[in-house]
Parts: structure tokens; sequence; C-alpha cells
């Protein structure tokens, strides 16, 4: 086993790996960027090295960087998680060839799976099904159009170098052929560098359907069974459970042992996942799936194989990436139970799920926080069928800052019962009972998901949330209400030493009826209460500020406000702070500490949502202070420029 490890991640899955690494006594190295100082991974390694500012592109893609940094610290190898230069075969070249070990597949490897046309050819020569398409050299106008006739329509158009949904265009009828076409080019070529583009039959109603594998240096390979996840929004997985609903067991061994020849077929080491596309408009058979592509690295869903299966995939890779053999044979990998994930995401679904950022005032998962012991494998009763065990891989907590320049999701909630049904329950319960405050989040709309009788059933396909997009978003209007009455019947509630000092609203001849005036996400609503609502208590809120809770209904978290107009009335004549209105770049500021400056005067430019953005003087004044940097990623709600008290 090696000694000590660089982690070339951040967030989730870095603190996920080095949680294993502690476990087994590895010594940890991570790496940051200015926007990680003070990242949950960087205190939990046992060394950090910065390598950038925040944008990706000048650190957690920095190869050359992230090199320097293994060697200066002394770690023995990298680790490079999941996205950022996971799937990089120079940078896993460059890592061995300046004498280091790569934990994941060899450079050839990842190459011959990264391009989606040579995938496929060696798909096929393994004797894996492939869809009918188009994979050829040639790229010309004419060719494709004739291969698309060959094909018939619908048709999806693939960059042969996509990943991440990009490069993919729908082809309904040959009169959109040529548009679609020019548009997939366009962004293959801006994507990924390289615009060729291949043609393949469309799947109506398509599963997606994935196999764990894992190879070793000694030539074996295995399967760990087998993920679904048909939970999908623009092709971004939402949800993910193991093993896949109604899966034949003659299915689930065509499928398995197609996905080992392929990973014998390429030699392959490590973790890897091959994804296949299932036609959903009929029961699973052994015709009805395709190879779709190869993950070379392990995957963000990797927690609901660990806990059907017993094991700990990080483990596992390190294990192989120290040269020995594989733990477990084939015949001694169990399946028991199923396993279900949820990703939770700083977002705001009811606003076509807007990135959000900013500080987290309340993270609490329900049960998934309250009785997950740990997110480093699966723990030691996996496999106790009578047990529902509950998960948490996260890499933020209560007060954390949740950066505004990478992915945006921050947490996985994971859940294992002993059946599906089970399972579903005991995740849809925890959301429900989330509360996440200071930034927006997914968590309602997961809810909603899980709960909806089409998932239940196992009948949603990849497709199934954009036709549901609207019950599923839905604005939470019902819900502020909701939470608003919740908070004014705990304001109003008071004993009181007399009669005469309770605020029971007590009328004669009427219901008791009390009324008060708050904010709800920022809108003022005046809120009536009755006796009915004392009923309302059982509903998780938290006190974030004596003016300000956070009320948590069916998973979506409502933010209530006592209004303070003394701080409005200020804000009204001129206050003393300019703030960013939204997660965005500072890209001018046009004033520094000591500077006059007079009402509307522009004091800094942002770039948010493709636009800009003047932040004005909100009176005559003088700078106090400066609180960002041209070029500098911020937050919703950070102070970009402060005037001297009047």
């Amino acid at each position: 086993m090696l000694k000590s490890l660089l982690i070339a991640n951040r967030g989730e899955i870095a603190c996920r790996i080095i949680e294993t690494c502690k476990r087994l006594g590895v010594r940890t190295v991570a790496v940051y960027s200015d926007a990680d100082v003070y990242a949950r991974h960087v205190a939990m390694a046992d060394e950090a090295v910065h390598i950038g500012a925040s944008p990706a592109t000048e650190s957690y893609l920095q190869a050359g960087r992230i090199i320097e940094a293994a060697k200066a610290a002394g770690a023995e190898a990298i680790h490079p998680g999941y996205g950022f230069l996971s799937e990089n075969a120079d940078f896993a070249e460059a890592v061995a060839k300046a004498g280091l070990i790569w934990v994941g597949p060899t450079a050839a490897t990842i190459r011959s799976m990264g391009l989606k046309d040579e995938a496929k050819r060696i798909a096929e020569e393994a004797g894996v099904p492939v869809l009918p398409g188009y994979r050829g050299e040639a790229q010309d106008a004419a060719t494709l159009e004739g291969e698309a006739e060959r094909i018939g329509y619908p048709l999806l158009i693939k960059a042969v170098a996509g990943g991440g949904g990009r490069g993919i265009r729908l082809v309904a009828k040959k009169a959109d052929l040529a548009g679609e076409l020019e548009s997939a080019v366009r962004e293959a070529k801006s994507s990924f560098g390289d615009g060729r583009v291949m043609l393949e039959k469309l799947v109506e109603q398509p599963r997606h359907i994935e196999v764990q594998v894992f190879g070793d240096s000694h030539g074996d390979a295995v399967h760990l069974y087998e993920r679904d996840c048909s939970l999908q929004r623009r092709r971004q997985k939402v949800v993910e459970e193991a093993p896949a609903p109604g899966m034949p067991e003659d299915v689930r061994a065509a499928m398995t042992g197609a996905a080992v020849d392929l990973a014998k077929a390429v030699g392959y080491q490590g973790a890897g996942t091959v994804e296949f596309i299932v036609d959903g408009t009929r029961p699973l058979a052994k015709d009805t799936f395709f190879f779709l592509e190869m993950n070379t690295r392990l995957q963000v869903e990797h927690p609901v194989t660990e806990l059907i299966t017993g094991t700990d995939l990080v483990e596992w890779q390190l294990r192989v990436a120290s040269g020995e053999k594989l733990p477990l044979k084939q015949g001694d990998i169990p399946l028991n139970g199923h396993a279900i994930e949820a990703r939770i995401c700083a977002e705001d679904p009811a606003d076509n799920f807007r990135p959000g950022a900013g500080r987290l005032y309340a993270f609490n998962l329900g049960n998934v926080e309250r009785l997950s012991e740990s997110s480093a494998g699966a723990p030691a009763d996996a496999l106790d069928g009578d047990l529902t065990l509950y998960r948490l891989d996260s890499g933020f907590g209560a007060g954390d800052t949740v950066p505004a320049v990478y992915d945006s999701m921050i947490a996985k909630a994971i859940v294992k019962s002993w059946d599906r049904e089970s399972a579903i329950d005991a995740l849809s319960e925890s959301l429900g009972e989330s509360i996440i405050a200071g930034i927006p989040s997914n968590v309602g709309f997961l809810k909603r998901c899980l709960d909806h009788p089409v998932f239940r059933s196992g009948e949603h396909h990849v497709n199934w949330i954009a036709e549901e997009i609207y019950a599923l978003t839905q604005a939470k209007t019902d819900i502020r209400e909701a939470a608003g009455r919740l908070v004014a019947h705990a304001l109003l509630t008071d004993t009181g030493d007399t009669p005469f000092d309770q605020k029971d609203g007590w009328r004669l001849n009427a219901p008791a009826r009390r009324s008060i005036r708050l904010k709800l996400d920022g809108e003022i609503a005046d809120i009536a209460v009755d006796e009915r609502d004392a009923a309302m208590d059982i509903m998780p809120a938290i006190s974030i500020t004596d003016h300000s809770f956070a009320v948590a209904v069916d998973g979506d978290t409502v933010l209530v406000d006592i209004p303070d107009y003394e701080a409005e009335a200020e804000a009204i004549a001129g206050g003393d702070k300019v703030s960013a209105p939204m997660p965005g770049k500072v890209i001018d500021l046009c004033v520094q500490p000591g500077d006059e400056v007079t009402k509307d005067q522009t004091l800094a430019v942002m770039e948010a949502m493709k636009m800009e953005h003047s932040l004005k003087a909100p009176r005559d004044g003088v700078v106090k202070a400066v609180g960002a940097s041209v070029g500098e990623q911020v937050a919703e709600g950070v102070m970009l420029v402060e005037l001297e008290e009047v």
C-alpha cells in the first residue's frame, strides 16, 4: 500500500478520498485555489498546497502545478477524483513520467475510451452491443446526410470528443439536419477543440444503466453490479440507484458480462464505469441495451455500489494502484438491498436552476445528517438486510462558503434499505426534513422527484424530468405562506404575566386572530394566524439570527425575516455598503479607499448571467474599503465597496 497521496481535486470527492486514506493510514496532501483557502478538504488533509487563483483554469486544471505540488510535498501518488483532470490522458502520462503513481487506468486506456467513435469500435470488436450509427472519418455534409438517411430519423448528433452532455443535438427530421449539425460542430470545437461528430440512432424513452467495473495490473477484471441513472436533467444525473429497478437476472448477467469483456479488451486497471443506453419502451431484455461510453474514473454515484456490496471503492483504487490484486473475486462480491443517492446542488429550480453561492447559514439533511456514520466506503453492517443505513458525502457544512466558480453540487445524500420502496421512503423523509439556508438548493425538487408515482413505479426515463418540469419545479408560493404562519405563530405566542399582556389574539364572540408583517424570501407579507397553526410547529425550523429564521417545508427552505425598518430606512436614504446582487465576476473596480464619490456614481462593474451590471453609489460619501479585486469571482451578497459612516 502506498504511503502518501495527493488529491488533485476539491469539495466532496476530496473529502471522501481523505477519509479512506485516514482509515488506511495514508498521508494526504490537498491542493487548493484562492476560493478554497478555508475549504473543508484543506482542513482535513495532513498537508495542503496552494496552486493558483479561483478559476479552475488557473488552479485545478493546471497539471504542471499539481505535479510540482506532489513532488514538493513528498507524495508518492496522485488521485484525480472526478471532473477536472480525471480523464485527461496527457495528465496521467505526465504523472507517470514524473515518477509518481497515477491512481487510475493507463493513459492509453483513457485515450482509447475518451473518443466516442474509437470506444464504440473497440466495444463492437469485444462483442458488446452498439447502437446503429455512423462513426467514420469523413465529415463532409454530403456523407453525413447520406448516413443519416441510412440510419433513419430521429437520430442524435454527438461530438466524437464529447462529454457532460455537450456537443449533442437531436434531429427529428431531415430538414433539421444541417442547422443542428452546424450547431453541434460549433459547440464541439468550443468545448473540446475537436469538431468531429458521429451519428447515432435515437432510442425513444431511454433509460441509463451503467456497470461498475474494476481491473488490476494482473489481468483480472470484475464487475460490482449495475446502477440506474435514468433520472436526469439536461443529460446531467440527478438521482442514482443500485441495483436497477426491474432488472431480470439473465439481463444482468448479459450486461455485466459485456462490461467486463470491454474492460478486459482494453487491459483496464482501477475503477471504471461502462454506460449503456436502454430502450425504455420495452421491458428489460438482452436485446434492449446498447453501449454508450466508458468513464475511466470513479463516478459521482459510486456510494450506492459501495452500500449494496459492502465495499470501499476508493480503497480498491489505492490497492490496485499499489500493484495489489483485486480484493475480491467475482463470485465473492455480494449484492444486498437497495441504495439510492440524491445530488444536493446549490441551485434554484424555480429560476431555471440558476446556480447560487454564498455562506451556508444552515446545513442539515435530516436523518442523513443525524445518522450517517462516515462517508468513507460502506459501514461494516452495510449488508445487514434488516437495516436502513444513511450516509452523507459532503464538502461543506454550516458556516462554510460555497464558491461561485465551480460545479454546483455540494453534497450527496445516500440511503440503503432492504428494498427500493423502503430506500426511497427513507431518503424522501430525510430530504423533507432538510434545512439549507444562505444559498438556494434543489432539495425540494429532489423530494418531488422521489415522491412522483412515475419514479416510484420505475417507469421514468432520461427525458422524464423535462416532461414534468413545471410540476417538479413549482414556485414556493404556498410553501412560503406556510413557513410564514409557522414563524408568526411562534412570535405571537406569549404567555404574558397578565391577560392583558398575552399575544393570543383573543376576541369576544369570534375566533382568536393575530397578524404580523414578515419577509418571506425577501418579499413583504402580512401573515394572519389562528389557533389551528399551533400544529405547524412540527415543521423543521431554526433561528439564524434574532430576526431571521429558516423553515423547511417538504425540502424547500424558506427564509423568514422580521423586517428591520431602521436598517431599511437607512438603505433608502443611502446606506454604506454596495454588495454583489448575484454570483458573478468583478470586471472593473472604479474606486479605491479614500476616494470621494457622488450618489449614482459607478463604483464597480460585475459580469453575471452573461450580462454586465454597473453598481452605483447609494449616496455621496468617501470610500472606506474595497472588498474584492478585478477578475475575482464573488458570491451573492459579498461586500464590494463600503462607504465611510455618515
